[in-house]
């Protein structure tokens, strides 16, 4: 190991060392959060003593310790109260104050019904809060119904010494939204004043919602929003489990088309999130918890207020949620929407949501608005198109001239003035060797772009287009019983096409760029890559949504006919007298400043090697 090797780890380790220091918490932090670990400890025990002593009830009536300020809330019989708008239905359950089950009106499931995005025992949450003699655990008292709207439903647990503990909730007209406000009153003697969080456990079986289990894997995590940060994800591919320093906005369990978000106006502390895999066939996906604190006000002057979105993950519901939610920080939930990398994401917000959103407000089929917007892309990028292929058609009408100079240096050590005299061809007759390169990658993020839309394009949910009965689904015409390694129990069709057309394009391509650089070693190299990577987008893609293979198949039939029509205007023989008429004298050329700086690199290339030449002399 060399001097320099060595002085580069010893930087990194203490680059990774100050690190660690600068992000160590303080004393008081670890103090602070210590508390509240022993105070959910506390709770969770006092758990656990009120529900043994239930079950003692049940044998032992005068086992229970009736002086408890909520010994009357321990039993009881659970009722239902209903919330509903044109979007959702809640039932809003008494034993424990919470939302038993969520039912979308505007989706199905797989069986068609209305969508029950959660339901009984899929999932719990539990506030806790500490008293100076016991504490409060919601999730096994049972709540009285104070007050009952249309729209609004409140659950009070009185005290037996007076005062009492309201949870309120409130559905927003026209949305998934839930307003829910926790108050005390009455209750400053129950709680310590120096109290000014509550705990919160909070749990989920996320359901399977859609039919291929692989597929919704990938787009199924914990997503949460650090305040003053973007959002971020525990892992789709594996258990996962993070504790968080920062407060967060909002915590969300996602599933690929629908997210329950947990909402705190004052931001949530101290967070625990964890998500472990279900098994494929158990209904299920994904099992989420999250453990935290937040504010409390047990004078009552404050009211606690959270929110609840429990909705699909559609891109400009999400806006209008921000505009609905506590209006001095802005939510981001849009972000449940994964659309890609920064200009990627751009590109969808801005373009490809819009034009989605135009084309469907024709009427038209999935189907039919996918292939529209297919063509209009490629229209869009036509003229990148056509610069890219006639640079690469004027370099196969200069190949005559090229092969002299090949022939002129056969040896290797020839290469660089090979390369030099190639450049100075190029540059000779104004022809770039980059010219094609650019115009292709100007094009590959409006590409990309879609291929993040449409995993995420709710509007295909369940949506048939000619053989396939669901386009955010793959499509199974052909399938059996046994699972097959890499392949699984089913043929995507669409897939197999895009495999297809995807060869046949490459096919093209590489016949191009045989004519310009001839047969070589290299070109069979890449040749054989060319060719293996369709093969490879088959097992992938397999399990995708059928959407997505249908759009890259029309994308490369439609890239096949747009390569057959360029090849058909255009004459090599013309290009080439014309770009014999445009040629310069050398006394009059002017090089470019990338084709200068290649001509320079070349040249100090070619004195090092004189030099070492020298050298070894």
């Amino acid at each position: 190991m060399d001097k320099n090797t060595l002085v580069g780890f010893a930087l990194m380790g203490a680059v990774i060392i100050g690190f660690g220091i600068y992000n160590r918490p303080s004393q008081e932090e670890m103090a602070r959060a210590q508390h509240y670990r022993d105070s959910l400890q506390a709770v969770a025990a006092q758990q656990e003593a009120l529900e043994r002593a239930q079950e003692a009830q049940a044998e032992m009536p005068v086992a229970l310790d009736s002086t408890s300020s909520f010994f009357q809330a321990s039993s009881g019989t659970e009722q239902t109260v209903t919330l509903e708008n044109e979007h959702i239905k809640l039932t809003i359950s008494n034993k424990g104050g919470r939302i038993s089950q969520a039912v979308l009106k505007d989706y199905n499931d797989q069986q068609r019904q209305p969508l029950v995005l959660f339901d009984g025992e899929d999932g719990s949450i539990n506030f806790g809060f500490e008293g100076k003699n016991e504490n409060i655990l919601t999730r096994q008292l049972y709540f009285q119904t104070a007050q009952v709207t249309d729209s609004t439903v409140t659950l009070r647990l009185p005290a037996t010494g007076g005062g009492q503990l309201d949870f309120t909730y409130r559905l927003l007209p026209h949305s998934y939204l839930i307003d829910l406000t926790v108050e005390a009153k009455g209750m400053q003697n129950f709680f310590s004043p120096t109290v000014k969080r509550m705990s919160i456990d909070w749990k989920q079986r996320a359901r399977q919602m859609e039919k291929g289990y692989t597929f919704e894997q990938r787009y199924t995590s914990l997503t949460y929003k650090p305040v003053d940060d973007s959002f971020d994800y525990l892992s789709e591919t594996k258990d996962d489990k993070k504790s968080l320093p920062e407060a967060l906005q909002w915590i969300a369990f996602k599933n690929q088309y629908f997210s329950c978000v947990f909402l705190a106006e004052q931001n949530f502390e101290n967070c625990s999130l964890e998500s472990r895999m279900e098994e494929q066939g158990s209904g299920y996906m994904k099992r989420y918890a999250a453990d935290m604190t937040a504010a409390f006000d047990p004078t009552g002057a404050q009211p606690s207020r959270f929110q609840f979105y429990l909705g699909p993950n559609h891109y400009k519901t999400l806006l209008a949620t921000n505009d609905l939610s506590f209006t001095d920080k802005d939510q981001e939930l849009e972000d449940l929407v994964y659309l890609g990398w920064p200009i990627i994401r751009w590109i969808n917000r801005w373009f490809t949501i819009n034009l989605f959103d135009w084309l469907r407000g024709w009427g038209l089929s999935m189907g039919m608005v996918i292939l529209l917007m297919t063509i209009i892309v490629k229209i869009l990028v036509l003229p990148t198109t056509w610069k890219s292929f006639l640079s690469s058609a004027k370099m196969r009408a200069l190949k005559p001239y090229i092969d002299q100079i090949s022939a002129k240096y056969p040896n290797k050590e020839d290469a660089l003035k090979k390369q030099q005299e190639t450049m100075a061809l190029y540059s000779q007759y104004g022809v770039s060797p980059m010219g094609g390169c650019l115009p292709m990658l100007i094009q590959t993020p409006v590409f990309m772009a879609l291929f993040f839309f449409v995993p995420n394009a709710i509007e295909l949910r369940q949506q048939s287009f000619l053989w396939a009965d669901d386009l955010s689904a793959y499509d199974d015409l052909i399938s059996w019983s046994m699972n097959i390694p890499l392949l699984g129990n089913h043929l995507s069709l669409f897939c197999l096409l895009f495999s297809a057309a995807t060869i046949a394009n490459q096919a093209i391509m590489m016949k191009q760029q045989s004519a310009t650089m001839g047969d070589n070693q290299q070109m069979a190299a890449m040749k054989w890559m060319m060719y293996l990577m369709p093969v490879m987008f088959f097992f992938i893609f397999n399990e995708y949504a059928s959407g997505l293979s249908y759009y890259y198949f029309i994308s490369s039939l439609i890239s096949i006919l747009i390569m057959w029509g360029m090849r058909r205007m255009t004459d090599e023989k013309k290009l080439l007298a014309q770009l014999e008429a445009n040629k310069k004298a050398p006394s009059q050329q002017r090089q470019s400043g990338l084709m200068a700086k290649l001509e320079a690199l070349q040249k100090e290339q070619e004195r090092l090697q004189r030099e070492r030449m020298n050298r070894g002399k």
